[in-house]
């Protein structure tokens, strides 16, 4: 592929002949090399003779030098002599090919001899009898073959020489290994993969509408320019996980049709200082080079945290990386046409230096879907699906409140492998319910439990439906179980009837009622507490903490707070010290104490007061294990519903409505709230 797009043609014609394998040459040339050595001349004709007929010829004096090697001794006559001699049979003449059958041979003349020394035996008047005869005698260590020597001193090179070649050859075509150690191992797409569009993105329209802007910078940088405008260099896309932060950056790409480099910011941090920072520089180069094009960088916060932050000892490596990240994004021309992507779900880590303007200029929240937006990602995702005639998608949608794109997709799947493992064709409404208790609330888990744990935890379940469902300003109850699901031996399902973006402190003192029914239920019926409350406990002691300390439901009232439990920089956090006082924290303290005693009192005297429904439900749940709305509906009756309020406003005044932006009027920040 060239620069322009264009294919090259010895690209897309490949050969299709056969090769033969490299090693097939090899052993072809060995067995060459090897007939070539047998067929050679192997120089004078030796007889071989026995070793009496040598002893013979000895005594006679018609040997005149020998050469001992081990116990092969080879000579040479002073007369010729005929061998073999008549009678003898068939001799073994040395020229006689090993390969070759042997024949009968024809007697000859020979002057040069060999015979072997009985080593068995041995023979002591040799020696003195060479040495009476005048015989010239040589003697020499026995020889160590040519393939031997092969093995135990070529062939430790020649494996070594083919392990670097091997490893060069790899590290070349790979870009990677220990001769492209600093090189970038961001992935490349070009234009002609097949591509993600906005169309295959759903429930982020506010972020496809930002970033569509990026797709026009990109095709059409030139009316920019002409009007003296700066086209953004990186743009982050913020939001929970799952909520398609990458699935939009290719979509960008695909959209515009550009190279996309992708990498993740844990590929750049390796442990010898200062190759992430030659990996930043390599990455930065290639889309120079290709501009325009997009870098996508994900996990921006494995890199870019704030510098001189936590506790222990600082990550040089890492800052390295992010000094020259820095630079890179400063450094950057602004007709280069390079665009910088990059997904962080924890900006609240990142260094100030790597968000302010002329680095990352534009910040992207992608949140969680709303009801509209979850219907057309379920939309997406059910496509390549076979549903059946009862899936109402609009329906699904309501009840999937708080949850991302990705759990959507991974819903419609665990809802297809449970038709599958039925043998059904169709997807039915079932499936995608049995796929979101699953998700939700955990597998079935299989446990026996005795009589006394399953009232137990009947009256717990028992006491937190009773409760949400004669609290008005309390979710509505989905189903309730005590079949052991996860981790939890029983559970209450609460689905909020649409979502909530600014939450009231009617209803959050209502979900505190209900987090506390439980443990109420269990001391009002069974007279005793155990641990089963311990995960109501913990969230309803922090729900209460948020309402005191952020958001001003407490004596401090208006005063707000930072006393997040999740602490990024524990080290940096030390370093600042709190920013309030003992005595406000003991007032805090208090005032978390006094929410959860008025949410308990409200709970005991509800219970107390319809003890007969608890009773009943709890029967009824010990009996079918599992009950829905309709279910419940039928023991307890109507659920209670808030009255609609309405703002009355003094005769002749109007409404009015803060101006965004002047004395902080309009900037408070929307609270988002997970399925509880």
């Amino acid at each position: 592929m060239d620069r322009d797009g264009n294919r090259k043609p010895e690209a897309s014609q490949k050969s299709t002949r056969p090769r033969v394998p490299w090693f097939w040459w090899i052993v072809l040339l060995a067995l060459l090399v090897w007939n070539v050595f047998l067929f050679l001349p192997q120089g004078q004709a030796q007889a071989t003779l026995p070793y009496n007929v040598f002893v013979d010829q000895l005594q006679s004096g018609n040997v005149t030098e020998v050469h001992i090697t081990g116990s092969q001794i080879e000579g040479t006559l002073e007369k010729a002599i005929v061998w073999p001699q008549g009678g003898q049979g068939a001799s073994q003449v040395s020229r006689t090919l090993p390969l070759l059958p042997s024949a009968p041979a024809t007697p000859q003349k020979y002057t040069a001899f060999t015979t072997t020394f009985p080593d068995s035996i041995g023979d002591t008047s040799l020696m003195p009898l060479l040495r009476s005869k005048g015989v010239q005698v040589d003697v020499s260590q026995p020889s160590t073959p040519w393939y031997v020597l092969l093995l135990t001193d070529g062939l430790p090179i020649l494996l070594l020489v083919g392990l670097v070649i091997y490893v060069a050859t790899r590290s070349i075509q790979g870009q990677s290994g220990i001769f492209a150690f600093g090189k970038s191992k961001a992935r490349r797409y070009e234009g002609d993969r097949p591509t993600v569009t906005f169309s295959d993105v759903a429930g982020a329209s506010e972020a496809v509408t930002e970033l569509h802007e990026v797709v026009d910078f990109l095709r059409s940088p030139l009316k920019y320019h002409q009007i003296g405008a700066r086209i953004p260099r990186g743009i982050l896309l913020v939001g929970p996980p799952g909520t398609g932060k990458t699935l939009l950056a290719r979509a960008v790409s695909g959209e515009a049709g550009v190279p996309f480099f992708s990498i993740s910011a844990s590929e750049f941090v390796e442990m010898f200082v200062g190759v992430g920072a030659s990996r930043v520089r390599d990455l930065f180069e290639q889309a120079k080079q290709n501009a325009p094009a997009i870098v996508f960088i994900d996990e921006l916060d494995a890199v870019g945290r704030r510098r001189g932050a936590g506790l222990g000892a600082v990550n040089d490596e890492r800052e390295q990386t992010l000094n020259q990240l820095l630079v890179e994004m400063d450094g950057f021309d602004e007709k280069h046409g390079v665009i910088i992507l990059a997904a962080t779900n924890r900006p609240d880590v990142l260094d100030p230096a790597l968000l302010r303007p002329g680095r990352f200029d534009r910040r992207v929240v992608v949140g969680l879907p709303d009801r509209n937006g979850r219907e057309g990602i379920l939309g997406i995702h059910t496509r390549s699906l076979n549903l059946a005639p009862d899936v109402d998608l609009i329906l699904l949608s309501r009840t999937t409140t708080g949850l991302s794109g990705a759990d959507l997709a991974n819903l419609c799947n665990e809802a297809a492998l449970l038709a599958a493992s039925k043998d059904r064709k169709q997807i039915t409404c079932a499936d995608f319910e049995e796929a979101l208790d699953k998700i939700l609330l955990g597998g079935v888990r299989p446990m026996l439990l005795d009589d006394h744990d399953r009232r137990v935890v009947a009256y717990h379940e028992s006491g937190h439906a009773l409760v949400a469902w004669l609290t008005p300003e309390a979710d509505p109850v989905r189903k309730v179980s005590i079949i052991p699901r996860g981790r939890a031996l029983g559970v209450t399902e609460q689905v909020p009837g649409d979502d909530r973006y600014n939450l009231s402190r009617d209803y959050l003192t209502a979900r505190l009622a209900v987090m506390l029914a439980g443990r109420g239920a269990e001391e009002l019926a069974l007279g005793e507490v155990t641990t089963g409350a311990e995960n109501d406990l913990v969230e309803g002691t922090r729900l209460a903490r948020r309402m005191v300390t952020r958001w001003g439901m407490g004596s401090l009232r208006v005063m707000a707070f930072q006393a997040d439990d999740q602490q990024p920089f524990l080290g940096y956090e030390l370093a600042q010290g709190r920013d309030y006082s003992e005595a406000t924290a003991a007032r805090i303290d208090l005032d978390v104490e006094k929410l959860l005693d008025q949410a308990r009192n409200k709970v005991q005297q509800l219970l107390e007061a319809q003890r007969a429904l608890l009773d009943k439900l709890v029967k009824l749940l010990l009996r079918e294990e599992t009950l829905d709305e309709q279910d419940l509906e039928r023991v307890l009756g109507p659920r209670a519903v808030p009255e609609p309020q309405t703002l009355v406003l003094p005769q002749g005044s109007e409404p009015q409505v803060p101006v965004p932006g002047r004395d902080g009027a309009g900037r408070g920040e929307a609270v988002r709230e997970g399925v509880v």
